[in-house]
């Protein structure tokens, strides 16, 4: 069959979670909780960020971007899949899928690099305390904030070409909840080895060097603290790490064992409760384990609720 390109006429078919319709309404229950719980948690994280002067540092700045973009993360695929569900309408339009494709690139590279610069603030912090308001100033936050933007919306527009280069034929059924890239190369019925190349070396670039960073900055964050003499010490210094460590291994766990269930022959319930893991609970989880581990965000979030 000759293939061709999509027009914005055209549409594609999510089928989503399960087509159970008695477990429909459950599903639609649970993720809209899901959703109503990462934008509430996110939410407080920034207005307590934004009314407390003590949260007015650079690890708070950044943690800031961190749950907007999380926000962003979530809105980027769960409510096109709750409006599917309440009108039981399976479809998104070429032009939608396409979108859909963009922002979710961009808001998982976002994510990515602003937890490695939060681990570069945390060398700094540990490793160089009295030189951190000098060199994490309030301008260079701003401006590497701004840089992470571009890069991530950068990545996300050569995603959206790629993606726009492919051709499909007669089969528009993706069995998934969100448009993803994966799932899209599977459908195409032209050749995705350039893709897929692409894909690779956009991994490499946009996963491995950040791991590595961060990988880098938590060894050097770990040689100062063995050096500290007191137990107590070495407590305070790697508490301030706890938070941040525990999002990491959340968001690259979660995040690696999604991009291998694309990559290896798995079923395709196992690659969407991993995809469930890696968009929806890890974007709801953050905002708690920033809140519940640090005590300085307690007391901004108690100031906000008395």
């Amino acid at each position: 069959m000759e293939p061709y390109n999509l027009t914005g006429a055209l549409e594609f078919l999510l089928l989503g979670l399960s087509e159970d319709p008695e477990l429909q309404p459950v599903l639609f229950v649970l993720f809209l909780l899901i959703y109503l719980l990462t934008v509430l948690g996110n939410v407080l994280i920034i207005l307590a960020i934004s009314s407390d002067s003590h949260l007015h540092s650079p690890m708070y700045f950044f943690l800031y971007n961190l749950s907007l973009s999380d926000m962003g993360f979530s809105s980027t695929t769960i409510p096109k899949m709750l409006i599917n569900m309440q009108t039981h309408n399976k479809s998104i339009t070429y032009a939608a899928c396409l979108t859909q494709v963009s922002f979710f690139t961009l808001f998982v590279c976002m994510d990515s690099l602003l937890l490695t610069v939060m681990a570069y603030d945390r060398w700094v912090a540990i490793c160089r305390p009295l030189y951190y308001q000098v060199i994490l100033n309030p301008g260079l936050c701003r401006r590497l904030v701004l840089m992470l933007f571009f890069i991530s919306f950068m990545n996300s527009q050569i995603h959206y070409l790629v993606v726009s280069q492919l051709k499909f034929c007669t089969n528009m059924e993706i069995p998934h909840f969100f448009c993803d890239i994966p799932e899209l190369l599977k459908l195409a019925c032209s050749d995705t080895s350039i893709n897929n190349l692409f894909r690779f070396l956009l991994s490499i670039i946009f996963g491995f060097l950040p791991v590595s960073g961060i990988f880098y900055s938590y060894y050097k964050i770990i040689s100062s603290i063995i050096r500290v003499p007191s137990l107590l010490g070495k407590y305070k210094a790697f508490s301030t790490c706890g938070s941040h460590l525990s999002v990491v291994c959340l968001f690259y766990g979660t995040g690696l064992d999604a991009y291998l269930s694309s990559t290896i022959s798995r079923s395709t319930r196992e690659n969407m409760l991993a995809s469930v893991m890696y968009t929806m609970i890890v974007p709801m989880i953050n905002p708690f384990i920033y809140s519940l581990r640090n005590r300085a965000m307690k007391k901004a979030l108690q100031k906000i609720f008395s």
